[in-house]
């Protein structure tokens, strides 16, 4: 083969330039048939003979042999390697001047070629950009998306491909697709060919990318997409073939990435942010919009695959607090039981993470709670203690944070619960798993601020979960500090003789002392240090080690701090500190 290859790109060279048809369709049948049976090592014989400068000269119009020429183009630019010389032959601009050809197979295969030099091509896709290329793309695709012939169908999923490549991860070009009108011809497309698997699955991959800019999600749900995308999962629910299966994914995790508000990231500007919200606002419509009944038929569903949808899309709705009360009031909790009920024996861990991420921000308002603790939803996510996946983990650990806010008895009911305690006590020690350690410790401390109940630290002291409240109380985290410290408090206003050893044995003092020595430390954790030592004075082995630290210098300080409500707890601790020693 390498001989015969050899004698090809030589006779290519010289017939290249005699342009002699019947001769010249031989040699690049031949290439063809080449890079078919070794792609790579075929590649690397044209670039190393200098051929693809030829090429650009017989990139022209009127030849029988320009869609062969744009093929091999095509296959070459497979490979990464190939991508940048392609462009330096200048290959570019004959290929998109070939976009205006009136012939299907050259616009197939220069549609192939363009697509492929734009790979994961900076060069390739800038090249393209300065020719024009994406504007006539998607001219086709505006005048030939109301064909449904298979041929037709095959050149727009091309098409389709072409500008996927081109503007994938690339903010400035997925900008530039959507000012040149792609969104609505888009949406079109899918709405008319939907039964076509290879077409629609590149044009939901293409509605991915563009769906990454935020601002960008408002308009794809005015331009109608979220119909189109119900319509697919309807088409394909029922169906196992693998084709309809990919879609029926694509197509709802797409609808989910529609509603991903990520009001959770501060550092967006607000314009972006109004976006976000009112696309989701727009869906949802006072919850009786269409979208948000379909939405909500998928969580009882038996598809997986819908039932994570369904689920992750509340949760992306529950984004607000009148959005949360309304679904509440509406039954929406008892379903997202029922899906986690079908999921305790399955151990679908995605299925179940998403119904607790939904659960979790359905607690946030207060009204909701004492709703949800009554719909039994502590017991339901409690069935989910024995997982061993973080993911599971750290969702269940936030829902019972959320819900025993504020909620006496319902956190002295779950603080009681030895099982939980002694589980939350093993995943504060899961040092792999940050999110799961934290929220772990998080809700210890809540446990206690939120029962003030002695039974509660009573089980907790038992469990061994003291070290871990001192050991918080040094996060670099200010709030989990401070929950730490309020922690410890009670249980030194409450239980001091029970939590006593432990105490002493983490070292609490030692640590007491560094918080209020630190001058980074903030006025809150200083107010609450020092809550908390005059809380230990009635601890005989704990007084001693305050005496010893020298406490008295590090406090007078304080009396100064800018901070009013530091000062003045410095002067009521200092005072405390002179009568008992």
């Amino acid at each position: 083969m390498a001989d015969n290859l050899s004698d090809t790109l030589k006779k290519l060279k010289i017939t290249a330039v005699d342009r002699t048809e019947d001769s010249l369709e031989g040699c690049l049948d031949c290439l063809l048939q080449a890079l078919t049976q070794n792609n790579m090592e075929t590649s690397e014989k044209i670039q190393g003979s200098g051929i693809l400068q030829l090429f650009s000269s017989l990139l022209i119009p009127q030849s029988s042999c320009t869609a062969k020429v744009a093929n091999i183009i095509a296959e070459v630019a497979k490979n990464e390697f190939m991508r940048i010389p392609c462009v330096d032959a200048g290959l570019i601009s004959p290929l998109v001047q070939l976009l205006n050809s009136k012939d299907q197979e050259v616009l197939l295969q220069t549609g192939r070629a363009l697509g492929n030099i734009c790979y994961d091509s900076h060069e390739g896709r800038s090249a393209v950009d300065q020719a024009g290329g994406a504007q006539i793309v998607i001219d086709h695709l505006r005048s030939l998306c109301s064909i449904t012939d298979p041929a037709n169908e095959k050149l727009l999923t091309v098409f389709c491909g072409m500008l996927m490549n081109y503007s994938n991860e690339n903010d400035s070009l997925q900008a530039q697709l959507i000012n040149m009108g792609v969104i609505p011809t888009l949406v079109t497309l899918l709405g008319i060919h939907y039964q076509n698997a290879a077409l629609t699955e590149m044009c939901l991959i293409a509605f991915g990318n563009l769906a990454e800019l935020d601002a960008i999600k408002l308009q794809l749900v005015e331009a109608g997409l979220v119909e189109c995308l119900l319509e697919i999962v309807q088409q394909k629910v029922d169906s196992d073939k693998e084709d309809d299966v990919a879609e029926l994914k694509t197509a709802s995790d797409l609808m989910v990435l529609l509603l991903l508000g990520g009001l959770e990231i501060i550092s967006l500007e607000k314009r972006r942010l109004h976006c976000l919200y009112e696309s989701m606002q727009k869906l949802f419509e006072g919850g009786k919009g269409n979208v948000f009944q379909r939405v909500l038929s998928w969580i009882p569903s038996n598809n997986h695959q819908l039932q994570l949808a369904g689920a992750l899309a509340i949760a992306n709705f529950a984004r607000n607090d009148g959005n949360c009360i309304h679904m509440v009031d509406n039954g929406i909790v008892e379903k997202l039981m029922d899906l986690l009920d079908r999921h305790v024996e399955d151990g679908n861990v995605t299925v179940q993470h998403a119904a607790l991420s939904a659960l979790r921000n359905l607690a946030i308002p207060v009204v909701n709670k004492a709703k949800m603790l009554s719909a039994g939803v502590t017991e339901a996510v409690l069935k989910f203690l024995k997982s061993e996946m973080p993911p599971v983990q750290f969702k269940l650990l936030g829902t019972l944070r959320m819900l025993i806010d504020a909620q006496a008895e319902a956190a002295e009911q779950l603080g009681k619960n030895i099982k939980l305690v002694e589980r939350l006590v093993e995943w504060c020690e899961a040092k792999d798993h940050a999110g799961v350690m934290g929220e772990s410790n998080r809700l210890l401390s809540a446990l206690i601020r939120h029962s003030k109940s002695k039974d509660v630290i009573k089980t907790i002291v038992q469990s061994g979960g003291i070290k871990h409240l001192v050991t918080m109380a040094t996060s670099e985290h200010v709030i989990m500090q401070n929950e730490a410290l309020v922690a410890l408090a009670l249980i030194a206003a409450l239980e001091l003789d029970t939590a006593e050893k432990d105490l002493e044995s983490a070292k609490l003092v030692q640590i007491l002392h560094k918080l209020l020595a630190d001058e980074r430390s903030a006025p809150e954790i200083k107010y609450n240090s020092m809550v908390l030592i005059c809380a230990l004075m009635g601890s005989e082995s704990l007084h001693k080690e305050v005496q010893d630290l020298a406490f008295l210098d590090v406090v007078s300080k304080l009396r100064s701090h800018e901070n009013k409500s530091v000062a003045q707890q410095a002067s009521l601790t200092e005072q405390r500190l002179t009568v008992e020693s």
